[in-house]
C-alpha cells in the first residue's frame, strides 16, 4: 500500500486558562497541549505525525480526515473552541522514526565482556556490524 506524503486533519483548539489544548475529532486519543496559540499549532503537527505513524507503524490505514464544513454542521463549538486545519509531512517523519537508536539488552559471558572492554571494543558499533553482515545488508 502505498503511504502519501501529506496528510491533512482537523483538529479543535480549547483555550483554556493554563494554554491551549489540542484534539483531532478523527484521531481518538490524538491529543496535545500549547502554552499559547503558535505553540499549540507546533504542537497539533508533531503530535499529528507520530499519531499518524504510529497507525502506519501498525499496518492500518488512517480514518478519512472531516471537513472542517462536515464538522461544523455536526457540532456547534463553545465560544472558546475553534477549529483548525493541520498538515504533516510523513516522509521526514518515516525517516526519523526509522532511524531512531533503541536500546537493547543483551547476555555475554563475563570472561567475553572482560577481554573486548580491554581492547576498547565498542559493543553498540560490534553488534550494528555483525546484525548488518547476518542480514545480508553490507
Amino acid at each position: 500500500m502505498e503511504r502519501p506524503d501529506f496528510y491533512h486533519y482537523i483538529a479543535i483548539m480549547d483555550y483554556e486558562d493554563d494554554g491551549v489544548h489540542i484534539t483531532f475529532p478523527d484521531l481518538p486519543g490524538c491529543v496535545s497541549f500549547g502554552k499559547d496559540e503558535a505553540d499549540a499549532v507546533k504542537q497539533a503537527r508533531e503530535v499529528l505525525a507520530l499519531h499518524l505513524w504510529g497507525i502506519e507503524d501498525d499496518g492500518e490505514v488512517p480514518p478519512v480526515p472531516s471537513t472542517i464544513k462536515d464538522l461544523s454542521h455536526e457540532n456547534k463549538l463553545p465560544e472558546n473552541q475553534t477549529y483548525f486545519l493541520v498538515e504533516t509531512f510523513m516522509p521526514s517523519i518515516r525517516e526519523k522514526m526509522a532511524n531512531r537508536v533503541v536500546k537493547k539488552t543483551l547476555t555475554i559471558p563475563a570472561w567475553l565482556n572482560a577481554r573486548a572492554e580491554s581492547y576498547g571494543i565498542n559493543f553498540s558499533q560490534t553488534l550494528q556490524r555483525a546484525l548488518k553482515q547476518e542480514l545480508n545488508m553490507g
